[in-house]
């Protein structure tokens, strides 16, 4: 459900460009997403040593005009609308009003909007460890802003974001316990690395492939980073 609302999310924002612009998208190669199991997903990662020389949370604007700059919503608005369970109401300034969304992280139901974070699924403080800090600024930013893979960003109770910072999946994992969270998320944090051509730690890649060899069936989808 979340892809096909950003989806249409992303063609409306199409209708709205010029001719010319919407000639020149169409004639850029289709990037094909990709599936492969889990194990085989982690395994692919480039393994590097991690070096966080240098961040700053403000290398990575965030939260901009999001998708459709026209509807008056920024990211993490357009964000909240694409995850809600219930959807809100919508007032002046994209100002959002009862809604009701599920955090899986914790398995929490949540209202109002202002209860909820928007989580980077590889925080950015990490994505500079594992490669960000050699891109540039508007990389970073739509790096910081990708609502290109629904799995990049998720709305999660303020609680379980904060709890998990900067921390990679040796450090921290949901607090649901369940095996169901733990593969998802496991396989989500992959899926961003591999988009975005992030590499991982040793310690990181470890507890990933703990993590996958109890999800056996579990596959990663992603689609390479423009």
């Amino acid at each position: 459900m979340m892809i096909m609302m950003r989806s249409v999310v992303a063609a409306a924002a199409l209708t709205l460009l010029p001719p010319a612009a919407v000639a020149r998208a169409a004639e850029r190669p289709a990037v094909v997403p990709q599936v492969l199991p889990m194990g085989v997903a982690v395994s692919a990662l480039a393994l590097e040593v991690e070096d966080r020389t240098g961040y700053q949370r403000t290398s990575f604007k965030h939260w901009n005009s999001g998708v459709l700059p026209a509807d008056g919503c920024n990211t993490r608005q357009e964000v909240l609308l694409a995850e809600a369970i219930e959807y809100p109401q919508i007032g002046p300034g994209c100002t959002l009003t009862g809604g009701v969304w599920w955090s899986y992280y914790d398995d929490r139901e949540v209202t109002p909007a202002g209860a909820l974070d928007i989580d980077h699924m590889v925080p950015l403080a990490e994505a500079w460890d594992s490669g960000a800090s050699a891109w540039t600024a508007a990389r970073r930013e739509t790096y910081a802003n990708d609502q290109g893979q629904a799995s990049s960003l998720v709305a999660v109770t303020a609680r379980s974001n904060r709890s998990k910072s900067d921390q990679d999946p040796a450090e921290w994992l949901p607090p649901s316990g369940s095996s169901e969270v733990l593969c998802r998320y496991g396989a989500e944090w992959t899926a961003t690395k591999l988009r975005w051509g992030l590499a991982v730690d040793e310690q990181e890649r470890d507890r990933l492939l703990d993590i996958a060899a109890g999800c056996g069936g579990t596959d990663v989808e992603f689609t390479p980073a423009p």
